[in-house]
């Protein structure tokens, strides 16, 4: 009995060879329609952060606190934060009155309006904060890169990381606050001294794991330049590590103008910021009555703080391309 596969070997030999094979038609318009990947880096992230609902309010939380802290003078009725107010029937200072209507946050011992005094020094603890993050990310991470990157750089600049990251950073803002004349940038310069240490390591470690991958390697012997090598194959993994970095560098910042100003070696007590705020404001902790004065520059900054931390780790999440759908 014949099988199957001897039944279709008999049958193709009978069938003659333009029965068996035929000629495919070519279709140029065809061509043209080939398979695409719309994949966009950015939006892809945009749509996975938008995905975190805490994240996404605490993120309005950021802008709306921004955008009012920078057109609050610009509103009817704001009070000068350094003007200190007297009553104009008497003429007295209104020293110490507890928030009402007339001065929501209430006044402080010389009689100036803590509602001004609160956003004004905000605005004063976020461009420092502000400031120290631009200068951390983008120093921090050029040094981190060059470091990483660069053989014959690491021996040097190893000694330099090592001998900055052991000199306290406390110790450097106390004495440059001595050495030099308080005020703002005598704080952003003390902290931008030490500051770009941490990103600079960070970017170093992350470099140290990528520069001798197959593409980097291919690359380099396909003659690619430097610049062209860290921009498109090395940058684009470092994203979600200097976004989260540069979220914390903001509150760090902060942390430390409120550190060296409460004990007394910051910023003047004419500068208003929210370390001059806590300083003056823990000092009537004992008086119950006036404990308002620390509350409310202690929910400003809190709020900052938190969602700086928040955002940041959720954007460094949503960058990764791991997390990407």
């Amino acid at each position: 009995m014949m099988s199957i596969r001897d039944r279709k070997t008999e049958c193709y030999e009978k069938m003659s060879e333009e029965e068996l094979f035929t000629l495919a038609e070519f279709d140029s318009s065809s061509a043209e329609n080939v398979n695409y990947s719309n994949y966009s880096y950015w939006r892809s992230t945009v749509r996975t952060f938008i995905k975190n609902k805490p994240a996404v309010v605490f993120m309005a939380i950021i802008m709306v606190v921004l955008l009012f802290t920078f057109i609050q003078p610009l509103l009817p009725g704001q009070r000068d934060p350094k003007a200190i107010n007297n009553d104009p029937e008497t003429g007295i200072q209104i020293i110490n009155r507890s928030p009402d209507k007339e001065f929501w946050f209430g006044t402080n011992s010389i009689g100036q309006d803590l509602w001004a005094r609160t956003w004004a020094g905000t605005r004063t603890s976020l461009g420092i904060g502000f400031a120290v993050a631009c200068f951390e990310v983008i120093f921090g991470t050029i040094i981190g890169i060059l470091w990483g990157y660069c053989r014959r750089l690491d021996p040097f600049l190893t000694e330099i990381y090592n001998i900055f990251d052991n000199i306290p950073q406390t110790l450097i803002l106390i004495l440059f606050s001595y050495i030099m004349r308080p005020g703002v940038g005598t704080i952003i310069f003390a902290l931008c001294l030490t500051g770009w240490l941490g990103m600079a390591r960070f970017v170093r470690n992350q470099i140290v794991i990528l520069r001798d991958r197959e593409y980097n390697l291919a690359s380099r012997c396909l003659g690619t330049s430097f610049i062209r090598i860290v921009t498109r194959n090395l940058l684009p993994y470092l994203v979600s590590v200097i976004s989260l970095r540069m979220s914390l560098a903001i509150p760090s910042a902060i942390g430390n103008e409120v550190f060296v100003t409460y004990i007394g070696v910051g910023l003047q007590t004419d500068i208003p910021s929210l370390g001059n705020l806590l300083r003056d404001g823990f000092a009537l902790m004992s008086h119950p009555d006036l404990r308002y004065q620390l509350l409310f520059p202690t929910i400003v900054l809190s709020v900052i703080t938190v969602s700086f931390y928040i955002v940041g780790n959720a954007f460094a999440d949503a960058s990764n391309p791991r997390n990407h759908m």
